[in-house]
């Protein structure tokens, strides 16, 4: 299954169908929901990393549950923005979780998403064991805000 862009993929979902944003780790996968007007992102848990088909079974009970119409996979981009063996391996795995879903998939710059839900859950005091716990699905919802900010339609100006 091909890639889409983040505009093709908002383009291409049915009215209310929501997104399901992927930030795939070594040991789990963070999971977030978006809601139905695709505005918001919201952590929503995170599944341990195994075999390909028992997680694409897991993302797509997910989806079927939630109405997900399309995924958004978190890439983990170099930080001068090169595409290295860690982002060809997500890469890899998106389109290879797409092929298995049969859900249409975008990939998004994922750069320093753990660590800045990391620095947000340390001001926020949350304690270490807790901080483990989420920050995966956070950093899911983090990335899969930015490509909903970053791909919203423009609002009206009424000052025109």
């Amino acid at each position: 299954m091909a890639l889409f862009t983040m505009l093709q993929l908002r383009a291409s979902l049915p009215r209310d169908a929501r997104l399901l944003g992927l930030d795939p780790g070594s040991k789990t996968i963070g999971v977030a929901l978006s809601d139905v007007s695709l505005m918001l992102a919201s952590p929503y848990g995170s599944i341990a990393r195994g075999k390909l088909a028992a997680n694409a079974a897991e993302v797509a009970r997910i989806a079927a549950k939630e109405g997900v119409g399309g995924l958004l996979v978190g890439l983990p981009l170099g930080m001068d923005g090169s595409f290295g063996p860690a982002a060809q391996a997500a890469k890899d795995w998106a389109m290879a979780m797409g092929q298995a879903t049969g859900l249409p998939v975008a990939l998004w710059d994922e750069r320093l998403s753990s660590a800045a839900v990391n620095r947000a859950m340390i001001a926020a005091d949350v304690t270490r064991s807790k901080r483990a716990a989420a920050v995966d699905a956070a950093a899911a919802a983090y990335t899969l805000q930015a490509a909903l900010d970053a791909t919203k339609a423009p609002a009206y100006r009424h000052d025109r």
